[in-house]
C-alpha cells in the first residue's frame, strides 16, 4: 500500500472520549499508519491532541487549527446554537483547505465528523476524491410511538424532522452527496437518504469501534455476573432512548422478586421516569445512578445479566458494542445503529411495529435471560468475539486505509479515461 496525502475533517475529534471525539480521534490515529494525514478540527480539540502525540508520536500527521472569528465562535458557548456553528465551521474549514490543496495537493479527502447527513461539507468542492462519512442521522421515531413521548418529545420530534427537510432542499447537502465519490451510511435508513440526495455510490458502514487496548482493560470484568438477575441501562436520559420501553418491560416479564434494573446516565426525562418506576410498582427494584465515568459504567454493565437499550432513533450505540465487549447480553430494537452492531447470538433484536408489541418483546426477553442463565454466558461469549473481530479499531482502522488507496485509484483511472486520448484497459 502506497502512502497517500490525505486531508481529514473531524469538527469533533479528541483523545480519551467516546462518541463523536473518540470516533474522529480513532479514525485520525489509525489511518496515520498507513498514509500521510492532514487534520483539520476545531482549535478547542488541539491542545488535547497535541498532549496526546506528545506521549505517543504519530509521524504522519499534522493537525490544523480550524476558528471562525471570536464573535462567532460565541454561538457554541454551551452548545446553545451549535448546529449553526458546525455550518459555519465547515465553511471555514473549506477556505482554509483551499489554499492548502493547491500547496500540498491532496490525493483523497475524508470527512469523519460530525456523523450526521443533513449537513454538507464544503470540501467536497475541492477537485479531490471526497468520502462521505460514515454519516448518520436518517434514522426516526416510529409515529406510533410519539404518543408516550411528553409534549417536549414530541416537539424535539417535530422540530428533529423539519431539520432533515429542510436539509433535503439545502443545496450543499445535495451538492457533498453528489460529489462523494462514496458516501457511507451508518444505517440503512439513512442510506436511503443519501441516495435520495443523489449519492451514486453508497453503502452502510458503522462509524463506531473500540481500540484492542480497550477490549483487553474490559476483558479483565467479564466472569463477575451479579448472582441476583439485573438488568442495566445506560446513557443520557432523554425520551428518544426508551428508556420508559425497558421500565415497563421489566414491570412485565416474569423475573425474581429481588431482580434489579439499574440506569445509569442523567438527563431531562430522570424525574419522568422515577415517576412511571413508582407508578408501575418497581421502585423498590429500580436504582438511578446518575451519571458516570466510563469505567464505573463498564463495571456495572459487566456485572448484568444484559444490557437494555431500546432507543427509537439511533445512529451509533456505543454502549452496545461496550457491552458486548464485557461479555453481556444486548437486549435492543432492531432499529438503527445498534440493530448494526448487534451480531446474530450475541442477544435479541426486538422488531419495531408499536409499543405495546415493542415493551411485550423486551419483556420476554428478559424473562427468557432470567430463566435461562447459561444463555448470559454463551451470548456474552459470541459478543465479545463479534467486537474483537469486527469492531477493533485496529482492524477498522486497516479497512479505511486501504478503502482510500482504492478510491484515490479508481478517480485517477476515471481521470485518465476522461481525457482525449486517455489510456484504456
Amino acid at each position: 500500500m502506497s502512502s497517500l496525502k490525505v486531508l481529514l475533517s473531524a469538527y469533533s475529534c479528541r483523545p480519551g472520549k467516546g462518541s463523536e471525539p473518540g470516533v474522529g480521534w480513532h479514525v485520525v490515529r489509525e489511518v496515520a499508519k498507513y498514509h500521510q494525514v492532514w487534520l483539520l478540527t476545531r482549535a478547542n480539540n488541539v491542545e488535547a491532541i497535541t498532549n496526546a502525540c506528545s506521549a505517543n508520536p504519530i509521524p504522519n500527521l499534522q493537525v490544523i487549527a480550524c476558528s471562525l472569528p471570536a464573535w462567532l465562535e460565541k454561538l457554541n458557548h454551551q452548545q446553545r446554537a451549535v448546529q449553526l456553528h458546525y455550518y459555519l465551521w465547515q465553511i471555514a474549514a473549506y477556505q482554509q483547505a483551499k489554499p492548502l490543496h493547491r500547496e500540498i495537493g491532496f490525493d483523497l479527502i475524508h470527512h469523519v465528523t460530525y456523523v450526521k447527513y443533513w449537513s454538507p461539507s464544503f470540501l467536497s468542492l475541492l477537485p479531490v476524491p471526497f468520502l462521505w462519512g460514515p454519516v448518520g442521522g436518517g434514522e426516526s421515531t416510529p409515529q406510533s410511538f410519539h404518543s408516550s413521548f411528553s409534549w417536549r418529545g414530541r416537539t424535539y420530534e417535530f422540530a428533529r424532522n423539519v431539520a432533515r427537510m429542510l436539509a433535503a432542499a439545502d443545496p450543499f447537502v445535495r451538492i457533498t452527496a453528489r460529489r462523494s465519490v462514496l458516501a457511507r451510511a451508518t444505517t440503512e435508513e439513512t442510506a436511503q437518504k443519501l441516495r435520495q440526495l443523489g449519492a451514486k455510490r453508497v453503502e452502510v458502514q458503522s462509524q463506531l469501534g473500540i481500540s484492542t487496548a480497550e477490549i483487553a482493560q474490559l476483558g479483565e470484568l467479564t466472569g463477575n455476573l451479579s448472582p441476583n438477575v439485573r438488568f442495566v441501562s445506560a446513557g443520557r436520559l432523554l425520551h428518544w432512548k426508551g428508556f420508559h420501553l425497558g421500565l415497563q418491560a421489566f414491570a412485565e416479564a416474569d423475573l425474581p422478586a429481588d431482580a434489579e434494573y439499574w440506569i445509569v446516565g442523567d438527563g431531562p426525562q430522570r424525574q419522568a421516569l422515577q415517576n412511571l418506576a413508582q407508578s408501575l410498582g418497581i421502585a423498590r427494584q429500580v436504582k438511578f445512578l446518575g451519571a458516570l465515568s466510563r469505567e464505573d459504567t463498564w463495571q456495572h454493565v459487566a456485572g448484568s445479566w444484559a444490557l437494555v437499550h431500546p432507543s427509537l432513533h439511533e445512529s451509533g450505540g456505543l454502549v452496545c458494542l461496550e457491552a458486548m465487549a464485557v461479555a453481556c447480553p444486548v437486549i435492543c430494537l432492531d432499529w438503527g445503529g445498534p440493530a448494526i452492531l448487534v451480531s446474530r447470538g450475541a442477544g435479541f433484536k426486538v422488531v419495531v411495529e408499536h409499543p405495546y408489541q415493542v415493551v411485550t418483546d423486551l419483556a420476554h426477553a428478559m424473562t427468557h435471560l432470567a430463566t435461562h442463565p447459561e444463555q448470559v454466558t454463551l451470548m456474552g461469549r459470541l459478543g465479545r468475539n463479534h467486537v474483537q473481530t469486527a469492531f477493533a479499531w485496529e482492524i477498522k482502522g486497516g479497512a479505511i486505509a486501504s478503502l482510500y488507496q482504492t478510491l484515490a485509484t479508481n478517480h485517477q483511472k476515471f481521470d485518465l479515461l476522461s481525457m482525449p486520448g486517455g489510456v484504456r484497459d
